[in-house]
C-alpha cells in the first residue's frame, strides 16, 4: 500500500471518527438539555414538597418528608441518575446515589408553581391538580391519583351541602384549584358564603378548627389524610357531593420533551414493575405513620390509568 493511499484512508478514518464523535455529541446534546443538562451540572435533582398534604406529602413525627408523591418523585429522581450516570458517578462508585442527590424543597400551595416555572425546583410533587389552565404554564407528568372538593365540617353542623353554607364562612387554601370551585359557588348559596383563603392546609383545619370558619374545602382524599394525622379531627365530618374533579400528577417544566420523556418512561416503568400499585397499597390501604389506615381501594378509573400506563392485571 503506497503512503499516498496509506494517508487517504487515514484522513477518511479520521473523518469517520470524528462524525461518530459529532454525532454522539448531538445525540447527547438533544438528551442533556433543558432540566436534565441542569441536573447534570448541578449534581442533584430539587423536588419541591408539601408539608400538610397527606397522604401524598407531609411531615412524619421525626419531621422528615414522606408520602406517596415523595416517592414517586425518588422513582423518577432514580431513572435521572441512571440517564446520567455515565456523566455524573464518580470513580469507582456502585450506583447512581453516589453521583446525584435529591434535595427536597418546601413549597406552599401557591408558590409551587411558579418556584418550578424559575428553576427553585425540578419537579413538584405533592397533591398537584394538573389542569387545562395549570398547563398553559407547566407540563404534568401521567396521573396517578383521582379525587374531588369536598367539605370538612364540625360534627353538629347543620351544614350537608355548599347549598347550606349561605351566610357562612369557608376556608381553602391559596392558590388551590378548591379556592376556585368554592368562589364560583358562593353566589349560589343564598345568602352568598364568604371564602377565606390561608397558606396551607394545616391553616386551614386550624382555622376549622378554632371556630373562626364554618367549613373547610379541599380534595376528599386530603381531608381523610388528615383525619388520619391529627389528634382531634373526630371532632368533624366530611360531607357533601363532589364539587370538582381533581386528577393529581407530578409538574414539571414546559417545553422541555427530553425531561418530560423520562418522565412518562418511568411512570411506565413504575407501572409495569408494579410499583404504582405497591404505592397506591402502602400510602391508601395500609396504615400511615400515624398507625391510622385510609383503606381506600383503587377506584376502577385509577386502574385503568394504571393498566394503561403497564401495571399487569
Amino acid at each position: 500500500m503506497t503512503a499516498r493511499r496509506l494517508g487517504r484512508l487515514a484522513l477518511t478514518a479520521l473523518c469517520l471518527a470524528l462524525a461518530v464523535d459529532q454525532g454522539a455529541r448531538a445525540e447527547e446534546g438533544a438528551v442533556l438539555t433543558g432540566t436534565l443538562k441542569t441536573i447534570r451540572q448541578r449534581g442533584a435533582v430539587r423536588v419541591g414538597y408539601r408539608e400538610s398534604a397527606p397522604p401524598f406529602a407531609f411531615l412524619n413525627k421525626a419531621g422528615q418528608p414522606v408520602g406517596f408523591s415523595l416517592d414517586l418523585c425518588r422513582g423518577i429522581a432514580a431513572d435521572i441518575g441512571r440517564t446520567l450516570s455515565s456523566e455524573l458517578l464518580q470513580p469507582g462508585a456502585a450506583d447512581w446515589e453516589s453521583g446525584i442527590r435529591m434535595v427536597l424543597v418546601p413549597v406552599a400551595a401557591d408558590a409551587r408553581l411558579p418556584k418550578l416555572v424559575s428553576g427553585e425546583i425540578d419537579l413538584e410533587c405533592g397533591s398537584t391538580t394538573a389542569t387545562e389552565q395549570r398547563a398553559r404554564t407547566v407540563a404534568f407528568s401521567p396521573v396517578f391519583f383521582l379525587a374531588g372538593t369536598k367539605l370538612m365540617v364540625p360534627g353538629d353542623s347543620p351544614v350537608a351541602s355548599y347549598r347550606d353554607l349561605g351566610g357562612k364562612t369557608v376556608v381553602v387554601g391559596a392558590g388551590t384549584t378548591n379556592a376556585d370551585v368554592v368562589r364560583r359557588l358562593s353566589t349560589q348559596a343564598a345568602p352568598p358564603f364568604s371564602v377565606v383563603e390561608v397558606p396551607d392546609l394545616a391553616t386551614a383545619y386550624a382555622t376549622l378548627a378554632s371556630g373562626r370558619a364554618d367549613a373547610f374545602a379541599s380534595d376528599d382524599i386530603l381531608l381523610s389524610g388528615l383525619v388520619a394525622t391529627q389528634p382531634d379531627v373526630r371532632r368533624f365530618r366530611v360531607v357533601g357531593d363532589y364539587l370538582s374533579y381533581e386528577p393529581y400528577a407530578i409538574a414539571l417544566r414546559r417545553d422541555d420533551p427530553a425531561f418530560s420523556g423520562l418522565v412518562r418512561q418511568s411512570f411506565e416503568r413504575m407501572a409495569q414493575q408494579g410499583t404504582l400499585t405497591a404505592l397506591y397499597n402502602r400510602w391508601l390501604i395500609q396504615p400511615l405513620p400515624t398507625g391510622v389506615a385510609l383503606n381506600l381501594p383503587m377506584s376502577p378509573h385509577l386502574a385503568e390509568i394504571y393498566r394503561a400506563l403497564g401495571s399487569p392485571d
